[in-house]
């Protein structure tokens, strides 16, 4: 009886599947607005945004400026929000942002369009174009919508934007102390250099010790492989940077390192 009932079960899989499909195709094809809509609400509720979308797509030119206007457009930025085309998405959504700026879901959709270039943000390695766009959609939703629910995941999501950004600033540095490490005095300007500009531009970057450190081993790099006449200036420089490490950061967790290199420069000065 049981497996009279699993092979009816199986039997029927394919029939609903393609009643559903005739459906979806005869919705596609259907000049009734009104049809179309109900059809593509029902999609949308029962969460194939997939097909949803399409429709959506097709009805929402005649909706604009109509009572049923906004829901339409807000349906189709969260079914392409949904399906994962975050390009569109946030397209849709900053539309409806200014088609409706009253509307009730304002701060809902100003949340998701941010969050849809959140989702296009690359790898800290890669361009981060898209970063900075989606650092400014969040801000711009943390400044209009101080109240709203969303506010936590949208400070969140700054912070880890910011830090990708930050990440990717400091780990130019880092290749170009790497690099002086090959006795090639200019990488070692530009790492100090590198470093400088990051300290400057995120002064309260969680990256912060770790670039203070950088600049130990650049200058004291530097120093070391400097000419005579060149030497007693950029070994100060040197100590001056292990100086700033432990002003800033006390116990910090280069301790060792930073002792070793010092030592250098002290032991290269007392030569001199």
């Amino acid at each position: 009886m049981f497996k009279k009932s699993a092979y009816a079960l199986l039997l029927s899989i394919p029939v609903i599947f393609l009643t559903s499909c005739n459906e979806y195709q005869k919705a596609l094809k259907n000049e009734d607005f009104k049809v179309k809509y109900d059809i593509a609400e029902n999609y949308y509720k029962e969460r194939d945004f997939k097909r949803a979308n399409r429709l959506l797509q097709q009805i929402a030119p005649k909706y604009v400026g109509k009572p049923q206007g906004e829901r339409v457009m807000f349906f189709l930025a969260d079914s392409y929000f949904e399906i994962k085309d975050y390009n569109f998405a946030g397209y849709q959504f900053e539309r409806f942002i200014k088609s409706y700026p009253k509307s009730d879901k304002a701060d809902e959709a100003a949340f998701l369009g941010a969050k849809s270039y959140y989702h296009l943000s690359p790898r800290y390695s890669l361009d981060q174009t898209d970063t900075e766009k989606a650092l400014i959609k969040l801000q711009g939703f943390i400044n209009a919508y101080p109240d709203s629910e969303y506010q936590a995941e949208a400070n969140a999501m700054a912070r880890e934007l910011t830090t990708k950004k930050e990440k990717k600033s400091f780990e130019i540095a880092k290749q170009y102390t790497k690099l002086g490490k090959s006795y090639i005095l200019e990488f070692n300007i530009s790492a100090i250099a590198a470093v400088d500009n990051f300290i400057s531009d995120h002064p309260g970057s969680i990256f912060r010790e770790d670039a203070l450190f950088l600049k130990i081993e650049a200058s004291t790099n530097l120093a070391l492989n400097s000419t005579e006449l060149r030497k007693k200036e950029r070994l100060d420089s040197a100590k001056e940077a292990y100086e700033a490490l432990f002003r800033y950061y006390p116990e910090s967790k280069y301790e060792k390192e930073a002792g070793n290199l010092l030592n250098k420069v002290n032991k290269e000065l007392a030569s001199l």
